[in-house]
């Protein structure tokens, strides 16, 4: 099964990045800017962007882009350039994303989440000549000798009295855009660095394109869609599902500050929210609200998801309540700008074990250690091809080396690909226990522990047995009291009897995540061995 059935657009084998031949769109835009040249054009008077009261169309987004466009050029800013940007979710965040497009500029994305030492890495290790950041966070900043590159610094508040952003914005339109090339590095995000330092995954212009078109043509996006972004906008979701994707459709983008279940209903509401993307946990939150069925959502046609398994109760309470909304699984990560797999909302309830179908163009092969294929259903590393798959990491070519192989990325994610080509992913290579020579992958367990209704998630690790080697701890996090004993037993109807969790922590509590929302399960691990 593939996408034959969808209106694709039509593609062809082209070469990339010297050693590389992929399939890619046909007629797509040569940069980011291109594409949003071209949403302008195709709807100057819509809606863009929308944050709290203000209100920008395609027009405007477009002509505040080019005025911060040549506050980048005062600054002395050159094709190629690294911009750091430290912000939440705000207006200035995509305006300074299409700003940076429209000179050649690197945008470095940071998040607000990461601590003094974090933030200092990045900056030294990309160079970033400008950092702009929420001017609440001046206190995480490095100080000027730790970072030498970075020669301006510009805060960003609320407050024009505490913001400097009005240095930027406050110019003429620049004329005409920088040009680059579809290969050079449009952004830079670091990956989240759960074990050693974080590599810099350079994002090239034909990457985000890429991905942005297929979003587009599998959710069927158009410039009537509009999108809440209510994950961080500094992490690949954000940027490529929420923004540019939205700059592909030239749709609108709705901003939240920050996720609040509460808010979130009340603004999809308001706005008449026909897509979004969010981890299961927000929809549950979602649901978990009293005055849920008082909403009126009936807008909302796509719900991406990914992260973590959609439990089924979750599936069939938003099936019973937005009749019209369709549920699709979207897998990927930075060093695939996203999407690698996507699950048609149609069949996601008949394929809940599997994370979607290879995204058009993508091959996705699971491997043994020796780099050989394996038959379909077969476990192995997933590896990863298509036109959206990065060069590499910045100023970190072993790196790059050890991850890349002819165009495939090698995941880390241990899966398997079935005769009909749906993709399963059932833990990290770094993740999976080995229980006396059984192996037992933690996404299974989790899976099963979510279709619990007192269970809002859960986390499963490794503990450590002189005899077997390992055995399997749950860290469950319930939204109301219940027995550890219960829920072996609610895993010991459906799981062999290897996997269910013999020892468990219970805690209302989150799960530890990192800067980039990934659970910290080495964080976990600590804590049980401590």
């Amino acid at each position: 099964m593939d996408w034959s059935q969808s209106q694709i657009p039509p593609m062809r084998f082209e070469a990339r990045f010297g050693d590389r031949v992929v399939p890619a769109f046909s007629d797509r835009p040569a940069s980011v800017w291109e594409m949003i040249a071209q949403a302008r054009a195709r709807n100057a008077d819509g809606e863009a962007l929308i944050a709290g009261n203000v209100r920008l169309s395609w027009r405007q987004a477009v002509e505040q882009a080019a005025r911060i466009a040549t506050g980048f050029r005062k600054l002395g800013l050159q094709r190629g350039d690294r911009v750091a940007i430290l912000l939440g979710n705000r207006i200035e965040f995509p305006l300074l994303l299409f700003a940076a497009a429209h000179e050649g500029l690197v945008t470095v994305l940071l998040s607000t989440r990461q601590q003094k030492p974090e933030i200092a890495y990045v900056l030294a290790d990309c160079g970033a000549k400008i950092l702009i950041h929420e001017a609440g966070l001046a206190e995480r900043l490095p100080d000027a000798q730790v970072v030498p590159d970075v020669i301006h610094r510009i805060a960003v508040d609320d407050d024009p009295a505490r913001s400097r952003f009005a240095a930027l914005a406050e110019n003429p339109p620049a004329p005409a855009p920088i040009e680059v090339s579809e290969e050079d590095t449009a952004m830079i995000l670091y990956t989240s660095g759960t074990t050693g330092k974080p590599k810099g995954a350079m994002l090239a212009h034909c990457n985000i394109v890429h991905s942005s078109m297929v979003f587009v043509s599998c959710l069927q996006l158009t410039e009537a869609d509009r999108s809440i972004a209510a994950v961080p906008l500094g992490h690949v979701t954000g940027v490529v599902a929420n923004i540019t994707t939205m700059i592909r459709s030239s749709g609108a983008l709705i901003i939240m500050p920050e996720f609040k279940a509460a808010d979130y209903l009340k603004l999809a509401a308001r706005e008449r929210v026909t897509y979004t993307v969010m981890v299961p946990a927000m929809y549950n939150l979602c649901l978990l609200q009293p005055d849920f069925d008082s909403y009126d959502l009936s807008s909302w046609r796509i719900g991406g998801f990914g992260g973590a398994p959609m439990p089924v109760a979750t599936i069939e309470k938003l099936k019973a309540t937005i009749p019209g909304l369709k549920l699709m699984n979207c897998y990927g990560a930075t060093e695939t700008t996203s999407p690698s797999t996507i699950m048609p909302g149609e069949l996601t309830e008949s394929h809940i074990d599997s994370v979607g179908l290879p995204c058009p163009g993508a091959r996705i092969v699971a491997m043994d250690p020796d780099g050989r294929e394996l038959p379909h259903g077969e476990i192995g590393e997933l590896w990863i091809q298509s036109a959206s798959v990065i060069k590499g990491y910045w100023n970190n070519p072993k790196a790059t080396a050890e991850s890349f192989t002819s165009g495939f990325w090698h995941s880390g994610d241990l899966g398997s690909v079935d005769a009909e080509g749906f993709v399963r992913v059932f833990d990290r290579q770094k993740d999976m226990i080995n229980r006396g020579g059984l192996k037992i992958y933690s996404a299974e367990v989790e899976s099963v522990l979510a279709g619990h209704p007192a269970v809002i998630e859960s986390a499963i690790i490794a503990k450590a047995c002189p005899v077997l080697g390992e055995r399997v701890h749950a860290v469950v996090v319930t939204r109301a009291p219940v027995a550890g004993e219960a829920l072996r037993v609610w895993c010991a109807e459906r799981l062999s009897d290897y996997k269910v969790p013999e020892t468990m922590a219970i805690t209302p509590d989150p799960l530890p995540r990192n800067a980039n929302g990934k659970v910290l399960k080495r964080q976990l691990r600590e804590l049980l061995g401590a």
